[in-house]
């Protein structure tokens, strides 16, 4: 009797540890955008989560989004990438990283780059602010 008590827990104990094991890490499923907090026509996959503000520097707007899944060896995702020129965003193609990425859109520049379970989206702050200025006038 007392074995068969003991079988049942280990029984109960590997199941709960497989349900576990596969609530872990997911792959995102680059389903659905939303536009970045530092450049709003800049989308951004819904899973991704960002503080509340972007943190400035004196050349740079920029947000680091943490997004599970994501490996700088394998570079912007093409599901991503699709979004990105479907949202009108064209990609620069000087760049020979894979992991990073330069777009242009109505002469605005975002920088993109790829690392481990984050991404972080740039804009360089010059270019931001005299293009918008030239839009206003």
């Amino acid at each position: 009797m007392k074995q068969l008590k003991i079988f049942r827990l280990i029984i109960i104990s590997c199941i709960l540890t497989l349900i576990l094991a596969s609530c872990g890490t997911k792959e995102p499923t680059w389903d659905t955008f939303e536009g970045a907090l530092n450049e709003k026509s800049f989308p951004v996959p819904h899973e991704a989560n960002s503080p509340d503000q972007t943190t400035t520097n004196v050349a740079m707007d920029y947000v680091r989004y943490s997004l599970p899944g994501l490996k700088e060896k394998n570079g912007i995702p093409d599901p991503y990438l699709e979004a990105i020129k479907a949202w009108g965003w064209a990609e620069q193609e000087d760049d020979d990283s894979d992991s990073s990425g330069v777009f242009l859109k109505d002469g605005l520049t975002v920088h993109l780059t790829v690392h481990d379970d984050y991404f972080v989206v740039m804009i360089p702050k010059e270019k931001k602010t005299s293009i918008k200025g030239l839009k206003t006038k």
